[in-house]
């Protein structure tokens, strides 16, 4: 999944923020070594980050039916996976890096839902929309300032891309047996068995007969 979502932002980012233009795009890690051999402009997306969104979990298992509607299966449903990419513009001027930031901030905010006709392999035939939210602030417990720091390199204006993509966990369950016939219920009538009552002597007294039940 991670691959074609790679593939799915470089066809989005080629046609609706560069334009056609000769910048390259790279996912590489933007150390210092790196970007020492970059000779061209490029717009860099970086993966750094990879969890879980827990609030988009569900439980229920969904039925996989044959062309005859019957349930011949059931599967548990598609995890959603966030996976954050640092962005970064690289040219010989501040200007230009400033230009593709610009460029890019724009194409995902008008795409905060990857268009269909760009997703690659297995998100192509996915039912779950793919989502995106750029420049917004990190949560506590993850900060830029700390990427930067382990790769080494000189903090540079870079933009926060967060893509919300499903992941098909492949495990099925065949299906019982179609139910054939109806339910039947098994009613049977219960009377109440009552006891005869039996006469108790007293204390120190005289043990006297059993007393007759009353009639009913």
């Amino acid at each position: 999944m991670i691959h074609d979502l790679d593939e799915s932002l470089r066809t989005l980012v080629r046609r609706d923020a560069l334009g056609g233009s000769d910048v390259d795009i790279a996912f590489d890690a933007p150390t210092r070594e790196w970007a020492a051999h970059r000779n061209t402009p490029t717009v860099d997306l970086y993966l750094y980050d990879i969890r879980e969104d827990l609030q988009r979990r569900t439980v229920a298992w969904e039925p996989v039916r044959d062309e005859n509607g019957r349930v011949t299966e059931r599967r548990p449903p598609d995890r959603m996976y966030k996976l954050s990419y640092l962005v970064t513009a690289w040219t010989q001027r501040p200007e230009d890096e400033h230009r593709l930031l610009s460029a890019m901030l724009y194409c995902f905010l008008r795409h905060e839902r990857l268009p269909e006709d760009v997703l690659a392999g297995v998100l192509a035939g996915t039912v779950a929309p793919v989502l995106a939210t750029i420049a917004l602030p990190p949560p506590p417990d993850r900060s830029l300032s700390d990427v930067w720091s382990a790769l080494g390199g000189e903090l540079k204006p870079s933009l926060d891309l967060v893509v919300t993509a499903p992941f098909e966990v492949r495990r099925q369950q065949e299906a019982g047996p179609p139910v054939e016939s109806g339910v039947s219920v098994r009613m049977s009538d219960t009377r109440d068995q009552r006891v005869a009552d039996t006469r108790v002597p007293k204390a120190g007294g005289r043990r006297g007969k059993p007393r007759a039940p009353a009639a009913r």
